[in-house]
């Protein structure tokens, strides 16, 4: 079985009030919601400073721009949670969104047609870099990296390198740019999915076997999880969420091009790892992800109407991501610290009735 490429803590540990006293859970509240309570500093900093942040404007350009990412993030957090990685957010949805096109433009499918064969490959090619990390037994990190890259070089094949261009049909573009009492509509899909994927995962024995599986896999195993189907699946879902992401970055843009898509790795990557160091820390969940998002979307906002130089934003998303994996490593070495003192004290309250009575 191999090694998992992200450490998914199971078992929680809550710290009480009454039980820990005020310390203890002043440390804790700060480092479940820092970074949620981070997000309303930037906003309130930002409006006073800027007279144009404080706008519908701003948070309709916003939400448009980064609901995409999030959609990413939240599918780069589903193999996250069974310990794996899963970098074909970036390099599958430059496939994805340039075959979303060519099937209407140049075989005549109807958008709906079109939008469904790019769903059902997406869950094929999910299925394939699941049968590679869990039946093959190759890394993640490597797996998907060079399945990736080859899916990026069929993009290129497939386009020839040139921009797919054609009329596209109203309804497949409303998919992107309808909007719901002046809202994006790509931001209520963020929700629905974000919603949808909390409940799973959080709710649902699905959910415990997956967080279960990621905190320790062979445990997972020995306790009769089918560990292999699990990640296979979180595969599958993941590849087909990006194919979604990538059928809306094509009703946004209306052409196809290699070399739209690799921008989006990043950014998804850096929200769904800095999401794990948020609400549950040490722990990847969905709404830290959706609260790692917000961070870059709010910060990078605001640098830019600041006057940013276009390099702000892949500095600020690589900084951000060293710092983020960084936080993340620390919260989870604190909560096995956390769960083995727990462990040690639970062990002593069994074992002391034992002696006691063996004193009598």
């Amino acid at each position: 079985m191999s090694k998992t490429s992200v450490k998914s803590t199971a078992l929680e540990e809550n710290v009480s009030l009454a039980r820990d006293g005020w310390l203890p859970w002043l440390s804790e509240t700060a480092s479940r919601y820092g970074l949620l309570i981070l997000c309303v500093v930037l906003v309130l900093v930002f409006s006073a400073t800027t007279t144009s942040f404080a706008s519908m404007l701003t948070l309709q350009a916003i939400l448009a721009s980064k609901s995409k990412i999030a959609l990413l993030a939240l599918a780069a957090t589903i193999p996250m949670i069974v310990g794996k990685i899963d970098l074909n957010v970036g390099f599958g949805i430059v496939l994805w969104h340039i075959l979303a096109i060519t099937l209407q433009v140049n075989l005549g499918l109807s958008w709906p047609v079109a939008v469904l064969v790019v769903l059902v490959l997406a869950a094929l090619y999910g299925l394939l870099n699941g049968i590679l990390v869990a039946l093959a037994d190759i890394d993640s990190f490597v797996a998907t990296l060079g399945s990736g890259t080859f899916l990026y070089a069929v993009a290129l094949w497939h386009s020839g390198g040139r921009q797919i261009v054609g009329d596209l049909p109203e309804g497949f573009t409303a998919l992107h740019n309808t909007e719901i009492f002046g809202v994006p509509v790509a931001a209520f899909y963020v929700v629905f999915v974000a919603v949808a994927l909390w409940l799973v995962t959080e709710h649902t024995p699905v959910g415990r076997n997956m967080y279960a599986i990621g905190g320790n896999p062979t445990a997972a195993h020995l306790n009769g999880i089918p560990v292999k189907r699990y990640v296979i699946g979180s595969y599958i879902f993941s590849s087909v969420l990006t194919g979604a992401t990538g059928v809306l970055v094509a009703a946004e843009q209306g052409v196809g091009q290699a070399s739209v898509g690799m921008d989006f790795l990043l950014p998804a990557l850096v929200g769904a790892f800095l999401g794990s160091t948020t609400i549950r820390p040490g722990r990847v969940n969905v709404w830290g992800t959706i609260v790692g998002i917000s961070i870059l979307a709010i910060g990078i906002a605001g640098i830019q109407q600041f006057g940013g130089a276009f390099w702000v934003e892949p500095m600020f998303n690589g900084a951000t991501l060293l710092l983020s994996i960084s936080f993340a490593g620390y919260a989870q070495r604190r909560r096995l610290l956390n769960q083995k003192a727990v462990q040690k004290i639970t062990a002593k309250k069994v074992i002391d009735p034992q002696v006691q009575s063996n004193h009598v």
